[in-house]
């Protein structure tokens, strides 16, 4: 892989564009829109983006996934769309990785207010 942030591959066109064209082949070009500790965080934000209806790859370096290893650059999980999808990717995203927002809204947080319900 010369490039860390895209790669190339070939996928099948949808049927309904197939006609004409030998093979039915189209090279999408992916860009990576996250990078994770590990080839598991990336395959969880791998399925969030699929549940978007983005289409999503994973992967890891051979060697690190091999030994299991989730630090370093053998360690990180790259997760890819085509570049068609890069701006919806990193939108849902960018709303996922929000969670400094989340401090302020438990900080009203009262227990003894919901220990009578229980």
């Amino acid at each position: 892989m010369t490039d860390s942030n895209s790669n190339s591959a070939a996928l099948p066109l949808p049927s309904n564009e197939n006609s004409g064209k030998s093979g039915g082949y189209q090279e999408v070009k992916w860009e990576v829109v996250a990078q994770m500790p590990g080839i598991t965080p990336a395959t969880i934000v791998a399925g969030r983006l699929k549940t978007e209806g983005v289409p999503v790859r994973v992967w890891q370096e051979g060697a690190g996934q091999a030994l299991g290893l989730t630090v370093g650059l053998l360690g990180t999980g790259y997760v890819a769309v085509p570049e068609e999808y890069v701006d919806q990717a990193l939108e849902i995203l960018e709303y996922e990785e929000e969670p400094a927002d989340w401090d302020e809204q438990f900080d009203d947080f009262d227990e003894a207010d919901f220990a009578d319900e229980l």
